[in-house]
């Protein structure tokens, strides 16, 4: 059994071994001390006050008279498919999509070459018709002379009655003549009329000043009235006038009560949506689509526009009343709950890139819908705190309610 070393178990209690442990209280004194500065200043350094955002937008003033909105599309209301009352093949076609005509303009022609035979073989009929006419006419005042000149001559006995008759006879004849000439010339100028409208027919006409939207043939189609055949179209072209543009708005049933015909409303399209039309309603289509439960409102613009075209998206806006002259434009506006109003005055706070809300005095004007006008110093899409409450000052730091 080995001997076991106790010199090696005894404490040293020398000179260095105070200063080890004097070092380790110390450290344990400053850390306290570290903590307790860290409580302080987290207590009393305010913490960010927790907002939510909202933006500065721009509204429109007439907003503030907003009844109803609707849905529709921009239609013309003078619109016609322009086709041949006649069958035939396109020779000619003179419009492009886009081009203006006037009416009466011719804008297409068909083959026409059998039709302009048939019309002229319809003259030349006439012109027949009217020469047997004149032979008619003349043997017709020869049989009259014939029986004046024997009745006279019967009178004085000097003719039989076997004479009268006979001159009678051709008279009657004549007058049967002159009768059937007239008719056979009658028939032939409606063969004519008949030949000249087919021949008419073979040039398609604007039927009124308007602007081609949509071709549906092209040179060498075939053109029927039915579009019965083959490959056959129907109509030549499309076209509308735009100056009878309006809307058709689909409004709910039971939203009905609220519109009437010349009511004031602004159009909005999808196409320019930072333009406002003036309009009203022009008619209120008198049924019901019993599938939808709406009602057809026909809304035409006031004031035209080129860049308008049919079968643009629109929303209709109706209102109570029209907008005053001068209030056709954007103005700033905010959430009203934005808006802190202390003595007369009115202001905003906004979000700052430093993290901190400030102040900005602005001048509150009329709720326009959900929002509420302002004039400032501020812009579209800068952004404010919503609902700031009392709690809020100049300067304060903020933090979103929905930041990490």
């Amino acid at each position: 059994m080995n001997d076991i070393n106790l010199e090696k178990l005894r404490v040293k209690r020398g000179p260095g071994a105070a200063p080890k442990a004097r070092a380790q209280k110390s450290w344990r004194s400053w850390a306290i001390a570290g903590g307790a500065l860290l409580l302080l200043v987290y207590v009393l350094i305010p913490k960010p006050a927790t907002v939510q955002l909202t933006q500065v937008v721009s509204a429109w003033p007439s907003q503030q008279y907003q009844v109803l909105n609707a849905t529709g599309y921009v239609v013309a209301q003078r619109k016609a498919a322009v086709a041949s009352k006649g069958t035939g093949r396109v020779e000619w076609l003179g419009v492009n999509e886009g081009d203006f005509v006037k009416a009466g303009t011719v804008v297409a022609r068909l083959e026409s070459r059998d039709v302009a035979a048939s019309y002229q073989a319809a003259v030349a009929n006439s012109k027949v018709s009217v020469a047997a006419l004149g032979s008619a006419q003349n043997e017709m005042e020869d049989a009259q002379r014939n029986f004046d000149r024997t009745t006279i001559l019967f009178n004085r006995k000097l003719v039989s009655l076997l004479n009268l008759q006979d001159a009678k006879s051709r008279k009657a004849r004549a007058t049967s003549g002159l009768q059937s000439a007239e008719a056979t010339l009658a028939a032939s100028r409606a063969n004519e009329l008949l030949a000249k409208t087919n021949l008419d027919s073979t040039e398609i006409v604007a039927p009124f000043d308007g602007t081609v939207i949509s071709r549906s043939a092209n040179v060498g189609d075939i053109v029927t009235p039915l579009a019965s055949a083959a490959d056959a179209k129907g109509a030549v072209l499309q076209m509308a006038d735009l100056n009878t543009l309006e809307v058709d708005a689909d409004v709910s049933e039971s939203s009905l009560s609220q519109i009437k015909v010349g009511q004031p409303c602004e159009i909005v399209l999808d196409a320019f949506p930072d333009r406002r039309y003036r309009a009203e309603v022009r008619i209120i289509a008198p049924t019901i689509n019993r599938a939808s439960a709406t009602v057809t409102a026909k809304v035409r613009f006031i004031d035209a526009d080129p860049n308008v075209l049919p079968d643009m998206s629109a929303r209709v806006m109706f209102m109570s009343q029209a907008v005053a002259a001068g209030a056709d434009k954007p103005v700033l506006a905010v959430s009203a709950s934005a808006i802190v109003e202390s003595d007369g005055a009115a202001q905003v706070f906004q979000i700052g890139a430093d993290g901190r809300a400030h102040a900005v005095a602005v001048q509150a004007g009329a709720m326009l819908g959900g929002v509420r006008q302002i004039t400032g110093s501020l812009k579209v899409g800068d952004a404010l705190v919503l609902a700031p409450g009392k709690h809020l000052s100049d300067g304060d730091r903020i933090k979103l309610a929905d930041a990490p």
